[in-house]
């Protein structure tokens, strides 16, 4: 008995002291993690937890902070709205099923080329097919003596759009110009290889240099959701139109933009963020060529993969959209979301209201063709300004475990924030809930 009892306490002894030693790595792993960027990824009710960390590179003070989902207190739950992920359209395509599946065969699109006829030789006749049936659907740009060129998101096509557009014997690079706020990327991608081609020189209505230029207009714009024109208006100028947003959630749908360069994405039209494609529609036969050659040089085309699946997805859009209100189709992806976006941005306006320590632009309603009746312009970020004197609304809200990106990295100044409206329900209604509680 007292050998059992003997080999019972040294057993005892070990697991303790095993798990000891596994508590103190654990904790010594999680106090070295504290200095990244975690993105925390949760099953619900029940489930096992599967925990997804992805390291971040940080690019403003307020995505140096902790994405946690801290299920046992909520009220430490840092919020990080500072990127446009969009994660919220994942609800409409969990009720899709298997309407949006592609499988393909390991032996299928082996080869670089898709349709050597075409200027863009890697891109998928599928893909084109679905992306001009989807604009004629929506109403939002005329495809009609276009060339389409599919890149990895609108960013590959809006570099390959600035080496298209500018001239090679120039004597100084071609100055690249954004009315502020302008979108923060801007800034980073048009000098981040130094190029002797093209120079981001700012805001566009300071813009006073002779000479060529190309001006970014996007619209709606991000971050502050209005419809926006050209400023700078001189004939050595070229237009680049970045209609990322010009859908019918977002805004109203008055009719198709008819530009000579429109960069569209599946980020931001669908949801799909991950699959990394977007399309540009080009009038010039020789701007495509140059736009394709860049994307030839950069990556040697586009993942064929990706096209077919972006194909998919736009196909049960367009279908959706033809076929809303039958009984068999029910809602529309466009309607849906439209639907699910204006109550955020009436939970939002009643959240900054109650607060009275933030104000939020206001739109003026227009009628939407898509939609066939008025609607109103609720855009994807929310342009959120600090009152009251608070001088860095970044610092102010990061103060409140909510992150955000600063008016600085948009061009204007630090009363300013961009925060996310497409984030998921539980972290939406728990921002609500914050700012609403606000008071100063």
């Amino acid at each position: 008995m007292a050998l059992i009892t003997s080999v019972l306490s040294i057993r005892n002894l070990f697991v303790l002291s095993l798990a000891l030693n596994v508590s103190l790595i654990l904790r010594t792993m999680y106090e070295r993690e504290q200095s990244h960027h975690w993105l925390t990824l949760e099953t619900q009710k029940g489930q096992a937890v599967q925990k997804t960390r992805l390291a971040l590179s940080p690019t403003s003070s307020s995505s140096a902070a902790t994405t946690q989902v801290d299920t046992q207190d909520g009220g430490e739950k840092i919020l990080n709205l500072a990127r446009g992920d969009p994660t919220m359209f994942e609800k409409y395509w969990q009720q899709m099923g298997d309407k949006a599946t592609v499988v393909i065969p390991g032996w299928q699109h082996i080869s670089y080329f898709s349709d050597v006829t075409n200027i863009c030789w890697f891109l998928e006749p599928k893909f084109a097919k679905e992306v001009v049936r989807v604009h004629k659907a929506v109403g939002n740009a005329v495809t009609e003596g276009r060339h389409i060129v599919v890149g990895t998101g609108s960013s590959q096509l809006y570099l390959a759009a600035l080496f298209a557009l500018s001239a090679q014997d120039l004597p100084e690079p071609v100055s690249v110009v954004s009315e502020a706020p302008y979108y923060s990327s801007y800034p980073s991608m048009t000098d981040c290889l130094k190029s002797g081609l093209y120079k981001w020189m700012g805001d566009a209505r300071s813009f006073n240099k002779e000479g060529a230029y190309i001006e970014l207009v996007t619209s709606p714009n991000n971050p502050d959701g209005h419809i926006r024109r050209s400023v700078v208006n001189r004939i050595e100028g070229i237009l680049v139109h970045d209609l990322a947003y010009y859908w019918p959630q977002y805004t109203p749908i008055s009719s198709p933009a008819d530009h000579d360069l429109m960069l569209f994405t599946v980020s931001k039209s669908t949801g799909h963020a991950g699959m990394r494609i977007g399309w540009a529609l080009v009038k010039d036969r020789e701007i495509a060529r140059r736009m394709t050659e860049f994307i030839e040089l950069n990556t040697i085309g586009v993942s064929k993969d990706s096209q077919l699946r972006a194909a998919k997805i736009l196909e049960v859009i367009s279908d959706s959209s033809e076929r809303a209100g039958s009984s068999a189709e029910g809602e529309s992806f466009f309607e849906f979301s439209y639907n699910l976006m204006s109550e955020r941005w009436k939970l939002l306006r009643e959240a900054v209201e109650h607060s009275r320590s933030f104000s939020l632009p206001e739109f003026r309603p227009g009628f939407c063709t898509f939609l066939n009746r008025v609607s109103e312009s609720q855009p994807a970020f929310a342009w959120m300004k600090c009152e009251r004197d608070i001088e860095d609304c970044e610092g102010f809200l990061q103060g409140h475990k909510i992150f955000t990106r600063g008016g600085k990295h948009f061009g204007v100044g630090t009363e300013y924030v961009r925060i996310s409206m497409l984030d998921r329900d539980d972290n939406f209604h728990l921002l609500v809930k914050r700012l609403s509680a606000i008071h100063i």
